[in-house]
């Protein structure tokens, strides 16, 4: 490694791990407070709320894992995994809040499944008094989240498995596990799973410490008297009272040590997993799958097209709710339609714009750093990084962003673009690196020998054969970036100190609302953004055509 070399790599090590590491030790600085403490252990609500936030997390999560690991191994076996993934854009682009907010209105009492059904078969002429959200024991909250954290746990695996060499390795093993006599859906239990699942260790966390911690989702979906701790610390930060925001300091402290104490005993029972699956056990057989593994593909492919109907249903009813005026229960269509709700989004379009300027520049300066960084650092300089990179993902959101604010305010950067550009930049990196790291290190070298043969330079390589070849990787974890920016709760509320609003930050506000019609417009739009971005990712990333000529 040259000088000039070096010297680049540590600034592009300065740029990501100092405002990291300074945001978490401001974060972890505002726990020493032994009042804020004191008053957190003798406050009645608590451990509640804690209970409710564990539940929800940890069922979420095991779910989630449950759901994909078992698609995967369908996908795989049948070699279908490009037609199983073919949808997950859509899913991945839809928000975490909007799809909370799609899917109250879709099963509140007052919500399209019960208005299909009435009142000619239930004989419901008024909402029935149902928790059916924001229930006490967090199921809502699970189903929200077990849906939206399966698409991404898909395809983080489909991005492991996007290498060819580890693709054709796997497939290669998998086949030789049948001439031993497995099945085909055991020799994947068996070959496959095992090197695939310590690769998920990351995104597995991020889905846990979203889980136990999210704010935006259980605001709209989860579970209010009492409220999960993450919600409940959210509120008692935005207390005027110092000492009040001090005990939500301690209780983002507290998911602190749940997400790790979680994610020590989750990485100990999968490690105790892999070593008994060492030793071979289980039944053999030559069938390509038995009966009983026919019936559970089946169910598998039904469970699939169960939630890719469920992400229509939601688009749908934000679709038609964004336009509806007057709607009375129990039709299930409105009695007039009316464009006042998207009027009053164009008259606002500023929030559009803040959205769209915010997401594009995260994206384009994640996305930059993370090729920068894969390009120029020693792997084991990258392996080093990764834990402080992923930082953002697995510190509570609430906890994070009182680091954060402390931050702004150090750098003088609270209450402008900029410091929202850092804030939503830093949430953005991580998932860009985990979307590009695979495709980007399975290149294959043989490339850049064969360009150094013919007597091309470094850049050469790059821009001629390197980048156009992962292109769609590029595009692909742009448009994930862009996503994760229009996202964005808590950082912008926190950043912007009310002087930037996004779509985002008026859809869950207005969802504490009654204006079903304007909800639905900004969770629409929440959704249209990000599909947008996928869909330009998709275009750029697209097969090149090449004419043949005739002779």
């Amino acid at each position: 490694m040259t000088a000039l070399h070096r010297v680049a790599v540590l600034a592009l090590l300065a740029l990501v791990a100092l405002p990291v590491l300074a945001t978490a030790a401001m974060a972890m600085g505002a726990l020493l407070d032994a009042s804020a403490w004191r008053a957190l252990w003798h406050d009645t609500q608590w451990r509640r709320a804690l209970g409710l936030s564990a539940w929800t997390g940890l069922a979420s999560t095991l779910l989630a894992w449950w759901c994909s690991a078992a698609l995967l191994a369908q996908g795989f076996v049948r070699r279908s995994l490009v037609r199983l993934l073919r949808g997950l854009p859509v899913m991945l682009a839809t928000p975490h809040a909007a799809f909370a907010i799609g899917l109250v209105f879709l099963v509140a009492p007052s919500g399209w499944l019960l208005r299909l059904f009435s009142p000619w078969l239930t004989g419901f002429n008024f909402p029935p008094p149902w928790p059916t959200t924001q229930d006490p024991w967090g199921l809502g909250l699970i189903v929200a989240l077990v849906a939206k954290e399966i698409p991404f746990l898909l395809w983080t695996a489909a991005t492991q498995l996007q290498r060819d060499d580890v693709r054709r390795r796997w497939q290669a093993e998998h086949a030789i596990a049948q001439t031993l006599g497995y099945a085909p859906r055991r020799a994947f239990w068996r070959v496959v799973w095992p090197q695939l699942a310590p690769r998920l260790f990351w995104p597995l966390m991020a889905v846990l410490a979203y889980g136990l911690t999210v704010v935006d989702m259980a605001l709209v979906i989860g579970p209010a008297a009492p409220p999960t701790l993450a919600v409940l610390a959210w509120q008692w930060l935005r207390d005027a009272d110092l000492a009040i925001n001090a005990q939500g300091a301690a209780a983002g402290g507290v998911l602190a040590i749940a997400v790790l104490l979680l994610g020590a005993g989750w990485r100990g029972a999968q490690l105790a997993l892999s070593t008994l699956s060492r030793y071979p056990s289980g039944r053999r057989g030559q069938a390509p799958l038995t009966g009983s593994e026919e019936c559970h593909a089946g169910s598998l492919t039904w469970s699939f097209i169960a939630l890719t109907s469920l992400y229509g249903a939601v688009l749908l009813v934000l679709a038609v709710g964004s336009v509806a005026g007057v709607w009375p229960f129990p039709y299930l269509w409105p009695e007039r339609l009316t464009d006042q709700a998207w009027i009053s989004v164009w008259a606002s379009r500023g929030t559009v714009f803040n959205t769209l300027g915010l997401a594009a520049a995260s994206a384009g300066l994640a996305l930059a750093w993370s090729v920068a960084w894969l390009e120029l650092a020693p792997r084991r300089w990258d392996n080093a990084l990764r834990p402080v990179l992923y930082l953002p993902l697995v510190l509570p959101t609430v906890l994070w962003v009182v680091g954060l604010y402390a931050l702004a305010l150090q750098w003088r950067i609270e209450g402008h673009w900029i410091g929202l550009l850092v804030a939503h930049s830093l949430m953005a990196l991580p998932y860009v690196s985990l979307a590009l790291s695979p495709a980007y290190l399975g290149f294959d070298p043989r490339y850049g020998q064969l360009s150094a043969s013919l007597g091309h330079g470094r850049w050469s390589l790059l821009w001629r054969i390197k980048w156009p070849l992962l292109r769609r990787a590029l595009a692909a974890s742009a448009a994930v970036g862009f996503a994760v920016s229009v996202a964005q709760y808590l950082p912008t509320l926190y950043i912007g100190a009310g002087r930037f609003t996004t779509v985002t930050t008026e859809a869950v506000t207005l969802a504490a609302g009654a204006q079903r019609s304007l909800t639905s417009a900004y969770a629409w739009l929440q959704f249209v953004l990000p599909v947008l971005g996928f869909a330009l990712a998709a275009w750029v990333g697209r097969p090149r055509q090449f004419k043949v000529q005739g002779s």
